[in-house]
């Protein structure tokens, strides 16, 4: 059982004095049995008043505000968790689609979690749902073809998409980051009608090659019958096992972005993500991703201005 210690912070630059700062964060360990939180402590700037609630989908959520003016806005969280389940995942690949339905009729919950976005390219979803379901595939296979394909068909690319990214976009550069491949494999997952949501949360690999480590992460959960709730990693084509710390789950990014808010004033912001993951050997990984965050409303009257902010997943 693994220990990771994890210290993530977001920080936030203006190139002159914000107010009316509200924000929202997601930073805190998912409550389940494949993890156990051992200390997590968070620092925010100003120090104010976090108050903390459990969501419609059962993330930590804090909500926080700065009121008085400000040019920078720093959210700082250290983490030390143990992983408690194996290096391997038990998946049941004889379950079927009739043992799925089944399931999925007598939960209210998966059967929201199956409606999947209208998209532009329906065509295109349409052709690879049905190659994944040609043959005699279980509920399993079908997701790990998913899996497979997008690793397989799309880039691991920084810095061609935003968290405005949409799937159409997407399939048509064929590239992105984990966040980019999760909405796709939601999408595919959606329209074969498993139930699948958006998890949040980090890669903790350890010199083991796979894509993500250094930022905040994002994969996906397929519900898969007679097991439950399965993590799949479209980015590195892997069930999720003890190498990823779970921070929150949802329909998409928009449910489980780490950090986001709203701030009045016209100024032009830049976004800092620090993330470093010290493992039991000794070994530490440290990685900064810098972000400028364009002023979209500058036309308007400084009392009028309201920025927001999102942080997006590598």
């Amino acid at each position: 059982m693994p220990i990771y210690k994890i210290h993530h912070i977001t920080q936030y630059e203006y190139d002159r004095p914000v107010r009316e700062s509200i924000n929202e964060i997601k930073i805190y360990p998912y409550s389940c049995p494949s993890q156990e939180t051992l200390m997590h402590d968070v620092e925010i700037t100003g120090n104010p008043k976090v108050e903390v609630f459990t969501d419609y989908w059962g993330n930590r959520n804090g909500s926080f505000s700065v009121l008085q003016a400000h040019r920078q806005l720093t959210i700082e969280s250290r983490l030390v968790i143990r992983t408690t389940q194996g290096n391997q995942l038990n998946i049941n690949f004889h379950s079927d689609f009739n043992e799925l339905q089944a399931e999925v009729n007598r939960d209210i919950r998966l059967l929201e979690l199956t409606e999947k976005d209208p998209v532009l390219s329906g065509d295109e979803i349409r052709e690879i749902v049905e190659r994944a379901r040609s043959g005699a595939r279980s509920v399993a296979s079908v997701t790990e073809y998913f899996s497979e394909y997008i690793y397989k068909h799309f880039r691991y690319i920084k810095g061609i998409t935003s968290v405005e990214t949409t799937v159409e976009e997407i399939l048509e550069q064929k590239g992105g980051v984990c966040q980019d491949f999760a909405h796709l494999m939601l999408q595919l997952l959606r329209a074969t009608g498993i139930p699948a949501r958006y998890v949040s949360g980090y890669i903790c690999p350890n010199k083991n090659g796979m894509r993500g480590e250094g930022a905040t992460h994002a994969w996906v959960e397929a519900w898969i019958p007679g097991h439950g709730w399965a993590g799949i990693d479209p980015t590195n084509n892997k069930w999720v096992t003890n190498t990823h710390i779970k921070l929150s789950v949802g329909r998409h990014f928009r449910d489980c972005s780490p950090v986001k808010g709203t701030f009045k004033g016209p100024a032009r912001q830049k976004l800092s993500v620090f993330v470093s993951v010290g493992y039991e050997d000794g070994h530490t990984f440290e990685e900064i991703n810098n972000v400028n965050l364009e002023l979209q409303n500058a036309n308007l009257p400084e009392e009028e201005l309201i920025e927001g902010f999102a942080q997006q997943q590598q």
